[in-house]
């Protein structure tokens, strides 16, 4: 039987309660419990907060941070029964690190950090990469996985046997060149899936199995553009991965983030596919030279700072890192949280109306 979610919640709450007593020896008086777990704030001579991530537990850091921000607290726990070791990998690089407890039945231990990820090489394709290119659609690689996008929407993927694994992602390692890459089978039957999405690439691929593998991709990548361009009217098609396509903008406009060239990169851990509203990264240049990892954010995301800090440590930890997000959602919490990092992340701010600047060629 399912349960409603007041009583979600209140177990949330309670199971919050028992691990802070049995964990920290504090007896918490006020628990919030929410669908995804339970946050308070534990009172004392050192008052801390303290949250449960029970659900979509690799993004609570970011909630209780910005609750320890805006309650004035120093300390934060987090108990996580799921993705402990990426929530310590990210609390790391904080000046002033939460501490996180991996749950373990009633009570909980500190977690382990995940190591610093690599990144698989993606398969050696140059005629595929060549089709894309010539279709006029954006090639972006992200955990071995080359597709071919439009305004940041993919449109396209070249698909087969899994890429080959274990290549360390390394200073700089957004460097990857798709023309590069070790297919570790020659024999294996690399292709290209048209259509946004799994599903959408099956039914495609069922209803236009003869259409050439060009046309079908310009014809598709017309549909996107049209709905991904000013004006357009509201469509799935333009609701859809925006922080990709504020991406996609500031890829052709690297000066609106102060940067001298970027390139579209792997976030640090792969996405859930067309519709996961997760950040969006590039690497790159600033015009004098020094490496730069841009996260990109489209919406008020209380964890795009720990993403950040993660996607900075995937790809080059040397980076200067910027967070680029449209005015309306460069809140103050946000602000104070990239402040908080070892090495401080520059927020910028872009234009509200970017969807304005984004067609190709502005």
């Amino acid at each position: 039987m399912a349960l409603d979610a007041d009583r979600i919640r209140a177990l949330h709450a309670a199971k919050l309660r028992a691990l802070a007593r049995s964990v920290l020896d504090v007896e918490l008086a006020e628990v919030s419990g929410t669908d995804d777990g339970a946050l308070a704030v534990a009172a004392g001579a050192e008052p801390a907060v303290v949250c449960l991530a029970q659900e979509r537990s690799h993004r609570a850091l970011g909630g209780a941070l910005a609750l320890a921000i805006r309650s004035g607290c120093d300390a934060a726990h987090v108990f996580a029964d799921d993705h402990s070791g990426l929530l310590a990998r990210r609390a790391a690089c904080f000046t002033q690190p939460p501490a996180v407890w991996q749950i373990r039945g009633d009570s909980a231990v500190p977690a382990e950090p995940l190591p610093r990820p690599t990144e698989p090489v993606p398969p050696r394709v140059p005629e595929l990469v060549s089709l894309l290119a010539g279709a006029g659609v954006e090639i972006a690689v992200e955990h071995g996985v080359i597709t071919g996008e439009v305004e940041g929407l993919e449109v396209a993927r070249i698909v087969g046997a899994a890429p080959a694994a274990g290549a360390s992602a390394g200073e700089g390692s957004g460097d990857i060149d798709p023309h590069d890459g070790d297919d570790d089978d020659p024999a294996t039957a690399w292709r290209i899936e048209v259509g946004v999405g799994a599903h959408d690439r099956e039914a495609f691929g069922l209803l236009h199995a003869d259409e050439p593998t060009a046309e079908a991709i310009g014809r598709v990548a017309e549909v996107v553009r049209t709905h991904r361009s000013p004006g357009a009217s509201p469509h799935p098609l333009n609701r859809m991965g925006a922080a990709r396509w504020l991406r996609s903008l500031l890829i052709r406009r690297p000066e609106l983030v102060d940067a001298g060239r970027l390139r579209a990169a792997s976030p640090p851990v792969p996405r859930g596919g067309p519709k996961d509203p997760s950040p969006a990264v590039a690497y790159g240049l600033t015009p004098d030279g020094r490496r730069l990892v841009v996260v990109v954010c489209v919406g008020i995301d209380l964890d795009v700072v720990p993403f950040a800090a993660d996607a900075r440590l995937f790809l080059d930890s040397d980076a200067e890192l910027t967070v680029a997000l449209p005015r309306r959602d460069a809140h103050d919490i946000v602000r104070a949280m990239a402040a908080r990092l070892d090495s401080p992340a520059e927020i910028v701010e872009i234009d509200d109306a970017w969807r304005t600047l984004s067609t190709s060629g502005s």
